[in-house]
């Protein structure tokens, strides 16, 4: 062989080698701070588990009659077919009234270390029970909800099967209970990150890689991290430099309304990134509509660098990588109302 054509050949393997050498390396470094979506439903802790609790939570999630309109349901806010949002800047609830933050997906938030933004729920179960008595939301209380459900004959039969050692089947805890169960169903395994970081290192493309490892480097991961890239921890909305009063208005002071803490003034739980793609708007105050830009403010706000275009663009072509298989759910067929079910109170006022 020629000596050129060997020299040729040798540099060739080199760089070869060279870069498996970091893509190892990058795939140990995505595995020490990342986990992947399991592909069975988790388990929650004191709520055993059974078919006929997450076939009854199902029902409750798409009931509307647990509204006092008989108009909205768990669905109307956390859509299964919309990522588990419902696209708006902030929910719509009871008479048309305006909710005061975005809504977060349902998908993988069974992994958050708690619930609603400021983190207020500490799991599923408790998050269930908050919207049904919010006026701004479902607007009813949590006797109706029971009374409301014994009103439906069908229901009791449900409840029975799913808690036959009860005495009395039908209450809150169980209605939060069964919706939490199935909750913990809604989760997105298999997004090409997950195949990542299972050790297929062909599951990423050459700009997905390139992002993540900015993702990494630039200081994302520092708190977008763990099973569902965020969610396990609180931090400030502008740890560096305050964003504009449209990303952050100032009359919403996040954590503080839980702890009254003044270091908690501004501070909400780490949002999940898992099929950001799929949840536009972004931020608490949804005024995000654009990834890119939502990744550019994060970076001035958080990390207190200006991301180049290119990096901007890197690192949103990493979070696509970061959609996974979206929860198939058969719509449910509910039992029907009788003459004794209550009836809607759809007035636009307060009467």
């Amino acid at each position: 062989m020629h000596i050129k054509s060997m020299l040729g050949m040798a540099i060739i393997m080199t760089l070869g080698s060279m870069a498996t050498a970091a893509d190892e390396q990058l795939m140990s470094r995505a595995q020490g701070l990342f986990e992947p979506i399991p592909h069975d439903p988790p388990e929650i802790e004191g709520i055993p588990s059974s078919p006929a609790k997450v076939e009854l939570g199902k029902m409750l999630y798409f009931e509307p009659r647990l509204s006092k309109s008989n108009t909205i349901s768990c669905n109307s806010c956390h859509l299964v077919g919309l990522g588990g949002t419902d696209m708006l800047e902030t929910s719509i609830g009871h008479r048309w009234q305006q909710g005061g933050r975005n809504s977060p997906t349902v998908l993988n938030a069974v992994f958050n270390t708690a619930q609603f933004w400021d983190g207020r729920a500490k799991d599923l179960a408790e998050q269930a029970g908050g919207p049904l008595i919010n006026p701004v939301e479902m607007a009813t209380t949590h006797a109706d909800v029971v009374k409301t459900l014994q009103a439906i004959p069908g229901y009791q039969p449900a409840f029975e099967k799913a808690f036959p050692d009860t005495q009395e089947p039908i209450s809150i805890d169980n209605v939060q209970n069964a919706i939490a169960l199935f909750e913990a169903t809604l989760i997105t395994p298999d997004a090409p990150f997950d195949r990542y970081l299972e050790g297929n290192a062909d599951a990423l493309s050459e700009p997905q890689k390139t992002g993540l490892e900015l993702f990494i480097n630039k200081g994302c991961s520092a708190c977008h991290n763990g099973i569902n890239i965020g969610g396990s921890q609180y931090q400030p909305f502008g740890v560096i430099e305050q964003p504009g009063a449209d990303f952050l208005p100032p009359d919403d002071k996040g954590r503080f309304a839980v702890t009254e803490s003044a270091s908690d003034e501004y501070v909400y739980k780490v949002p999940s990134l898992r099929n950001i793609v799929l949840t536009p708007p972004y931020f608490h105050s949804g005024k995000a509509w654009d990834l890119e830009q939502a990744v550019a403010v994060m970076g001035a706000s958080q990390l207190g660098i200006e991301l180049s275009e290119d990096e901007v663009m890197a690192i949103t072509e990493f979070l696509h990588s970061l959609t996974g298989a979206q929860p198939r759910v058969e719509y449910p067929i509910l039992p029907a109302s009788t003459a004794e079910t209550p009836r809607p109170q759809l007035s636009v006022s307060d009467q």
